[in-house]
């Protein structure tokens, strides 16, 4: 799916995103074997309509990859204007691990699929890096992370995290201890 799309009618963007959410939901609980109909009878929707905006199961799981990322920018914007952006920071890193782990059996459909998932989404990655450089700035300045940590150091401790999680699927108490040792690596000292 482009990020340069023409622009949907307001009904066409309600039943895209009633696809969705529908998906994501029966994904959860089928897995990959969830069938394109059991999706658009959730949805509410015909299965031309599904097949109109997603003509393959794999733009749909890649679909899903991109909405899971738009929200979660729209997330970090909310964020960056919160009192205590050191937690708004080691919270957002916290909650792009949990998503890490969410995403596995959506990256593992396309996977098998031949297709690689993160093909595609530059503008959307370029859109999330932007995201945490944000936090990490407005955390570095409110001196609760350290100053000589830099965004390729955060980028790559935040890929190792989460293909750790995601690979392994960590149970929360887990991921929260390693977390919490990570993240007292990124305090000053």
């Amino acid at each position: 799916m482009s990020d340069q799309a023409k622009p949907l009618r307001a009904d066409a963007r309600r039943n895209q995103a009633r696809v969705l959410e529908a998906a994501e939901e029966i994904l959860a609980r089928e897995g990959l074997s969830a069938s394109m109909r059991t999706i658009a009878k959730h949805a509410g929707v015909g299965l031309g309509t599904i097949y109109r905006h997603f003509p393959t199961q794999e733009a749909l799981y890649q679909a899903i990859i991109v909405e899971r990322m738009r929200r979660l920018i729209a997330e970090a914007d909310t964020l960056r204007t919160t009192d205590d952006p050191g937690a708004a920071f080691f919270g957002f890193f916290t909650r792009i691990v949990d998503n890490a782990k969410q995403k596995k059996t959506l990256a593992d459909g396309l996977a098998d699929a031949g297709i690689d998932h993160k093909a595609g989404l530059s503008d959307i990655r370029r859109q999330m890096r932007e995201a945490i450089e944000a936090l990490l700035t407005h955390a570095q300045q409110a001196g609760a992370v350290r100053q000589d940590l830099h965004m390729p150091e955060v980028l790559a401790l935040l890929s190792a995290t989460c293909m750790a999680a995601e690979r392994n699927q960590w149970p929360a108490d887990l991921q929260s201890t390693a977390l919490a040792l990570l993240f007292d690596g990124f305090r000053p000292r």
